[in-house]
C-alpha cells in the first residue's frame, strides 16, 4: 500500500465519522432512532446520509404536520 491509498482511506474514514456524528446528533434532537442513524451512517456512505434528510427530515415531518 503506497502513501495514495493511506490518505485515500484516512480520508473516508475521516468522512465517514463526520456523517455518523451528524446523523447521531440530529437524529436524537428531532427524536428518531438515533443509534440506527449513527451505525448506519458509521458503516456506508453516502446512503444512509440521502435516506436521512429524505425519509425522517423531509416525508415525517409532513405527517407530523409540521410543515
Amino acid at each position: 500500500m503506497n502513501t495514495n491509498d493511506t490518505l485515500l482511506i484516512m480520508v473516508a474514514v475521516i468522512a465517514l465519522l463526520i456523517q455518523s456524528f451528524w446523523l447521531f446528533l440530529d437524529a436524537r434532537k428531532r427524536g428518531h432512532n438515533y443509534w440506527f442513524w449513527g451505525i448506519w451512517g458509521l458503516i456506508q456512505s453516502p446512503l444512509p446520509l440521502l435516506f436521512y434528510l429524505i425519509i425522517a427530515r423531509k416525508i415525517y415531518r409532513r405527517k407530523a404536520g409540521r410543515e
